[in-house]
């Protein structure tokens, strides 16, 4: 395990001031516009997940083919490197990633590390979640997102993916340090909320 993994098993106290917040939930659902909305408001980085897929997988998903486990580790994986340079450079960042499974979450927290512990492979047992990521979760029903996704431009997401997301889906429980947002709401309302999670956070650092 390298020192950057290790931070997230142990975190120390003066470490707690910097912040990882992941935008998660399906396509359609305002991940990147949620995330731009903060990243200008809070002055963050923001990561955008997409940018981090392999070709492979976009031409899949242009086809209309949904991506498999085996499809999306390699790319959780490089997310998760992107989350530990961050974590251990001691920033606050944003990463957007649809996060649809517990264990893509457990991967974008502890890499390999995540994919030995499911497979036996590893004894121990991952904390369900890191006391400085959090996990923001945009919800919302199905056909609302599909009406969004039918009438989004130039993304090689296509709205008959949706379906095979929702059937993936395991929502996060609070353990994995979650703030759910309902996408009926406004963007800027779910920033405002963001805002004052990011800062009750910082005002009360963890024990």
């Amino acid at each position: 395990m390298n020192d950057c993994d290790r931070s997230c098993l142990w975190v120390s106290k003066d470490q707690t001031d910097r912040m990882i917040y992941i935008i998660m939930g399906v396509s359609g659902c305002g991940k990147s516009t949620l995330g731009a909305l903060l990243s200008e408001k809070l002055g963050w980085p923001m990561h955008e997940g997409d940018d981090f897929h392999p070709q492979e997988n976009i031409e899949k998903m242009s086809r209309g083919e949904p991506l498999t486990d085996q499809d999306r580790f390699p790319w959780l994986l490089k997310l998760h490197e992107v989350i530990e340079r961050e974590r251990c450079s001691g920033s606050d960042a944003l990463v957007v990633c649809s996060a649809l499974k517990r264990l893509y979450r457990q991967i974008l927290l502890y890499g390999s590390k995540a994919l030995s512990s499911s497979s036996g492979l590893d004894e121990d047992v991952l904390p369900p979640s890191c006391p400085d990521v959090f996990f923001l979760f945009l919800h919302g029903d199905y056909d609302l997102l599909h009406q969004r996704m039918v009438a989004r431009r130039g993304h090689y997401m296509g709205a008959n993916l949706l379906r095979s997301q929702f059937d993936v889906l395991e929502p996060p429980l609070d353990e994995e340090n979650v703030l759910p947002l309902d996408i009926r709401r406004s963007i800027s309302d779910m920033a405002t909320e963001v805002e004052q999670h990011v800062m009750s956070l910082k005002s009360s650092p963890m024990p």
